[in-house]
């Protein structure tokens, strides 16, 4: 039984198979056969083809370089800074525009400080104390404002009090205003410009419009009739994503600024358009500690007697993330290069092999062929090594060179091999 299954096996490995096909003549299982055929050419047609257009090339590599500029100007009159005109070089942080920008809106000024003694702030847990004994000398206070001095000062009729600290004094003490000081910002103008370029397909493009009347810049405002206007106002800025102007400037929050580029670079470069949307990108959460968006800074000055004194800000306002995204598509040459019959002639047209002056001196390889001169039948000349060296002696001036190029002068058809 084992010998005749080996038998069985060896003589099954020289079987020949082939498929047979059978017809059948059925409507129904021939109109479903169909029908889904048609599906299938339908889905790459319309969907592949027509809505992802799965014939083109995709760049998603976009490069991009932004640079904005904020004007306006504001009249703010504070106890603590008096009147007072507020312009770019202010309230703009950092001064030179880039893809994130910080316009102050609201102010807590402390001015004159200089470095003394002091008590420290109250709301600072920390810093509070019932002796001296709790105020450790040379500890800096945690989340306060200087170093413990380790004296405690006890309020009037109090158990309690503050540890003396050495810092910049007096300390910020002032409560946040009820509404912000720069209310007119809400009226300021962003210019945003955007420059971008997909490498693939070497086509760069701006989403400024290239006019010369400057005016045009000057005058416009970016809206649902102008979208082609790079200059926007700040307070429809902050309405476009989703906030109320009055409560972000009270104190600060984060907005982002999407430009989109999704450009068919099979259609004219004029086609090719940014979109804008505009979102809140920090949490807006009400009766929070962590809300809103606020940093302190100061300016130094000295006085007569050369002694160092500071005004110090804490700056409430409102950020901007510019962010750029995008892709370009192109139709794809893959099938003109390679599937068509004249993909060889397309190929070399797009691909060109270029060789050195040196390459071909030093390989010695290629023919000239030369016109027939008077009394001469047509000859064929080696170009060899030695030619291409007293081409450069000929546009140097060499009597050898000048020879050669005689004779190619009467050249009649190059050919490299």
């Amino acid at each position: 039984m084992g010998q005749a299954g080996c038998k069985g096996l060896c003589l099954s490995l020289f079987d020949y198979k082939t498929e047979k096909y059978v017809i059948a003549k059925n409507k129904k299982v021939g109109l479903l056969y169909r029908l889904l055929q048609a599906s299938i050419l339908a889905y790459l047609v319309v969907w592949v083809f027509l809505v992802k257009k799965g014939y083109q090339d995709i760049d998603t590599s976009l490069q991009s370089a932004v640079i904005t500029k904020v004007k306006g100007v504001a009249f703010t009159n504070t106890s603590d800074l008096g009147e007072r005109i507020w312009d770019v070089a202010d309230y703009v942080i950092p001064a030179q525009g880039e893809n994130v920008f910080f316009v102050v809106t609201n102010l807590i000024v402390t001015p004159n400080q200089r470095q003394n003694v002091c008590a420290e702030n109250e709301g600072i847990p920390d810093g509070m104390c019932s002796k001296d004994s709790d105020c450790h000398p040379g500890e800096a206070v945690a989340a306060g404002n200087g170093v413990k001095t380790g004296r405690c000062l006890l309020k009037e009729n109090s158990a309690r009090g503050t540890c003396e600290i050495f810092a910049w004094c007096p300390v910020e003490t002032s409560p946040r205003p009820v509404e912000p000081v720069l209310k007119e910002a809400e009226d300021f103008t962003i210019f945003i410009k955007n420059h971008i370029r997909f490498p693939k397909f070497n086509f760069s493009k701006s989403n400024v419009m290239d006019v010369k009347d400057r005016s045009f810049l000057k005058s416009c405002h970016f809206g649902p009739k102008n979208h082609y206007c790079p200059i926007f106002r700040l307070g429809s800025v902050i309405r476009w994503a989703g906030s109320d102007f009055q409560d972000i400037a009270l104190e600060g929050g984060v907005i982002g600024i999407n430009i989109e580029w999704n450009c068919d670079l099979d259609k004219a470069a004029s086609e090719c358009h940014p979109h804008y949307s505009f979102s809140r990108l920090d949490n807006k959460l009400s009766n929070s500690a962590s809300s809103g968006y606020n940093f302190r800074f100061a300016r130094y000055y000295r006085d007569a007697a050369g002694v160092e004194f500071r005004t110090l800000m804490k700056a409430y306002g409102i950020r901007f993330d510019v962010m750029v995204n995008g892709k370009g598509a192109f139709f794809c040459d893959l099938v003109l290069i390679y599937l068509i019959k004249k993909r060889e002639f397309y190929r070399d047209r797009k691909y060109e092999e270029v060789r050195s002056l040196s390459f071909l001196a030093g390989s010695g390889i290629g023919s000239v062929q030369l016109g027939a001169g008077p009394g001469q039948g047509r000859s064929r000349v080696r170009w060899l090594k030695p030619v291409i060296p007293a081409l450069w002696e000929a546009e140097m001036g060499g009597s050898r060179g000048q020879e050669i190029k005689t004779i190619l002068a009467n050249m009649v058809k190059p050919r490299l091999y």
